[in-house]
């Protein structure tokens, strides 16, 4: 059950990503594509979980799915700081 709930949620993200990057090239506001790349950013993350669960025990990744959660953040930090 838990494994369909992270699908879901990469799917979101993932989804949530290619409609703020399509609406920023329609409209050319630079915060969508900030936040296109941050979900881009959460969509790896939760892929690197599906992937976590499905190796189960023989590794840990959870420093690898943090990273793409961080620089995603990061990323949208940046934008906020460079659009105010």
């Amino acid at each position: 059950m838990a494994y369909l709930v992270y699908v879901l949620c990469a799917l979101t993200s993932l989804a949530c990503a290619v409609l703020l990057v399509r609406g920023y090239h329609e409209h050319r506001v630079k915060l969508l594509l900030w936040a296109g790349l941050c979900f881009i950013g959460f969509a790896l993350g939760n892929i690197l979980l599906i992937v976590d669960v499905v190796i189960g025990d023989t590794y840990d990744l959870a420093l690898f799915r943090s990273l793409p959660v961080l620089g995603g953040l990061l990323i949208l930090l940046f934008g906020l700081v460079m659009e105010s």
